[in-house]
């Protein structure tokens, strides 16, 4: 299990560099406008996501597990605690097919616990970036889900 922080950035390059040195890490995965880190240590995943015009930095936070298990656990606790918003089955958002289940906090932040099924869902191979220069894979129309044209928001 890891925490997900989920970024708006206004310069993805920009951010991409920074966060690299920051955490001595290259992106796991890249496209334009997006991308992600599957940092070790600390276990952390950050998602970055390109929008200048967003009004909050923080895009929404998350819990990813390794197994359906835990997501379903996670659905059964927040529904019970009546926080439960959403459960998304097989939903291919952010490069990838995930499970994932939903809770909003009273002061708006999203978190979500998911598992990626799919790392691939477009067929493309990942590509690792290289030290002098990111990797830009070719984007998808299966990166968002939804009509803002960001997903996971």
């Amino acid at each position: 299990m890891r925490l997900q922080l989920a970024l708006n950035v206004r310069d993805i390059d920009e951010a991409v560099d920074y966060y690299g040195k920051l955490f001595n890490a290259a992106p796991h995965k890249r496209r334009p406008g997006y991308a992600n880190f599957a940092i070790d240590e600390p276990p952390l995943k950050l998602v970055l996501f390109e929008n200048p015009d967003a009004a909050e930095r923080v895009n929404h936070l998350g819990v990813e597990v390794f197994d359906d298990a835990r997501v379903r656990e996670a659905g059964h606790r927040l529904e019970a605690a009546g926080i439960l918003s959403e459960v998304e089955e097989e939903t291919v958002c952010c490069h990838a097919t995930q499970t994932k289940v939903w809770s909003d906090e009273p002061q708006g932040l999203r978190w979500e616990w998911y598992r990626v099924t799919d790392e691939t869902p477009d067929g493309e191979a990942l590509i690792a970036p290289s030290a002098a220069a990111p990797a830009a894979i070719a984007s998808s129309s299966a990166a968002c889900t939804d009509e803002s044209g960001t997903c996971c928001a």
